[in-house]
C-alpha cells in the first residue's frame, strides 16, 4: 500500500513538473522541485500529523506553475493578450528549370 501511495503522489507531482519543464526550467531545478514536493506529499499521505502545516504549502506549490505573472497582471489591468506574431512573408518560388526541346 505504501508503494502505491508513493507512486500516486509521484504521478500527481509530474503534472506541474512537466509544466515547469515547458517554461524552460533547468534539469536541476526540476529535479529539486519534484523531490521536495514528492517528499512533502508522501509525508502527508503516509503520516497525516504534519498535514495541517504542509497541505497549504503543497497546494501553493502545485498551483504556482500554472499561474504566470504576466497573465495575472494582464487580467488585473484589464488588458487583452498580445496578438500572435505574424508569419514571415516568403518570397515566391521562381521556375528556373530550362525548357525541354519539345517546349521550344
Amino acid at each position: 500500500m505504501t508503494i502505491a501511495i508513493a507512486g500516486l503522489v509521484a504521478f500527481l507531482v509530474l503534472v506541474p513538473t512537466r509544466r515547469l519543464q515547458r517554461t524552460g526550467w533547468t534539469r536541476q531545478a526540476l529535479t529539486t522541485y519534484f523531490v521536495v514536493i514528492w517528499l512533502l506529499g508522501a509525508a502527508v499521505a503516509l503520516a497525516p500529523l504534519p498535514a495541517r502545516i504542509v497541505v497549504p504549502i503543497l497546494v501553493l506549490a502545485y498551483i504556482a506553475p500554472f499561474l504566470t505573472i504576466r497573465a495575472g497582471l494582464r487580467r488585473l489591468l484589464g488588458r487583452s493578450a498580445p496578438p500572435p506574431p505574424a508569419e514571415p512573408i516568403r518570397p515566391t518560388v521562381k521556375n528556373v528549370t530550362p525548357p525541354e526541346d519539345r517546349d521550344r
